[in-house]
């Protein structure tokens, strides 16, 4: 299992993936924006989307999970 976390405080601005979907490494699979930038959370490596816990208009801290990958 491996956990994707928020790297600095931001808002989900959309959410590119579902429970379920393979992704390949270095796919953008959500999109943050912080300070009125656009940060993609890319897949560090390929798998499968097993939950996806965060929803667009969320605003997160650092560290807080935003998708489990397994």
């Amino acid at each position: 299992n491996h956990e994707l976390v928020a790297p600095m405080p931001a808002r989900v601005a959309s959410v590119l993936v579902q429970s379920g979907q393979r992704v390949a490494r270095g796919e953008t699979l959500i999109m943050l924006e912080a300070m009125k930038m656009e940060l993609p959370v890319r897949a560090p490596r390929d798998a499968v989307v097993k939950a996806v816990l965060c929803r667009p208009g969320d605003l997160v801290q650092p560290g807080v999970q935003l998708l489990e990958l397994e």
